[in-house]
């Protein structure tokens, strides 16, 4: 990944550029951006630039030997810490168990989520974590030298998933690295990063994609029509993943739309019998896909309100075909008496998900609270 891949972003690109012209590069950075504004390929494409022998105005040259590592994702100075999981394998797991099938994701595409990597390691009901046991692999690999460049690189992707104790054990080295040592911390949800850590950090703040920059790759990319290249570039609001998802696979959108027309039809209906249906059929789902729900649902019920307001003149409602046909005889349904009871118990179903509690329960208690606000 070099910089001319990543479609826009040519502001942040002009400055990652100059921190290494004017040697101004900080030993520990933070890009932070919302989910879907590119941050990790330009966390690669960055230290590839550091690191390339034979690097030119503008970007990394791609045929030195350490671009073609880089390419690879194999140079023995780039390293990389991410969510993992424990299984019966690994019961203490770090980052390099699952460092083959990693690069096997990353090459694919450098746009992705937490669930999908997750969902590419079969993870089931698990949910991605930076343990403890991660801090001693690192402090471990950062201590020896350099191998080939001048520079050793951690990437440390979704720091907000770093288990406290792990982040304490790595204080000391973020604060005071090994010469020639660079931290690049990716987050998505820099307000759930330890403090500690966050202070010790260069903030990179990067937005999202413009709708013009989304279109442009998606034509290229996907050689679709440019007339749905340009809803989908609307549609998916600067977020360039919901773009390539959208062009890539409807599947999982469509499904949490019928869940979401289910929940509401039946909850409208005052069905209790198929609410609890609906919310056993969903606890049988992975973790991430119950809370991948939990977040489409609370766009949608945002969109409606949109609609309800009359916003749509305002260009402010972003709905794919289908979810526009729904909407259109939905949306009476939200409005400002109920939409902010409605996200609070969706915001607050997401975060008993993420502690791991009973899924069966929690839907159905988030169904029951929906049929009583819903009418």
């Amino acid at each position: 990944m070099n910089f001319a891949q990543i479609p826009g972003q040519k502001e942040i690109i002009g400055k990652l550029l100059r921190s290494v012209k004017e040697e101004r590069v900080s030993h520990a950075q933070l890009f932070a951006g919302p989910e879907g504004c590119g941050s990790m390929a330009l966390a690669l494409a960055y230290a590839r630039y550091i690191n390339c022998e034979n690097r030119t105005e503008h970007d990394s040259c791609s045929i030195c030997k350490s671009c073609v590592k880089y390419d690879k994702m194999i140079h023995p100075d780039l390293h990389f810490v991410f969510p993992v999981i424990k299984s019966k394998k690994f019961s203490d797991p770090v980052s390099d168990n699952y460092l083959v099938e990693w690069r096997e994701f990353v090459q694919k595409s450098p746009y992705f989520t937490i669930n999908k990597w997750l969902d590419s390691i079969e993870v089931g009901n698990a949910q991605g974590m930076i343990f403890a046991s991660e801090a001693s692999e690192i402090i471990k690999k950062l201590s020896l030298k350099t191998f080939e460049s001048d520079f050793k690189i951690m990437i440390l992707w979704l720091p907000e998933k770093m288990h406290q104790a792990t982040a304490n054990k790595l204080l000391k080295m973020i604060e005071e690295p090994p010469d020639k040592t660079l931290f690049l911390l990716v987050s998505e949800e820099p307000d759930k990063v330890i403090p500690t850590i966050l202070s010790r950090c260069q903030l990179v703040k990067i937005p999202s994609f413009s709708s013009h920059d989304i279109e442009k790759y998606l034509t290229r990319r996907f050689n679709i029509a440019s007339d749905k290249a340009i809803d989908i570039s609307r549609v998916s609001n600067g977020n360039i993943i919901r773009a390539i998802d959208l062009c890539e696979n409807e599947d999982s959108s469509m499904a949490n739309l019928d869940r979401f027309k289910s929940l509401m039809r039946f909850a409208w209906k005052r069905d209790i019998i198929s609410i609890i249906s609906w919310s056993e059929e969903i606890a049988t789902t992975g973790r991430e896909a119950q809370k991948n729900f939990i977040s489409f649902s609370l766009r949608i019920l945002r969109e409606n309100l949109m609609l309800s307001l009359d916003q749509m003149k305002n260009r402010l409602v972003f709905l794919t075909g289908e979810e526009a046909n729904f909407s259109g005889k939905f949306h009476p349904s939200i409005n400002q008496n109920n939409i902010y009871p409605l996200t609070e118990e969706f915001n607050l179903g997401y975060s008993h998900i993420e502690a791991n509690g009973n899924a069966k329960i929690i839907f159905l208690d988030l169904a029951l609270k929906v049929t009583r606000l819903i009418r």
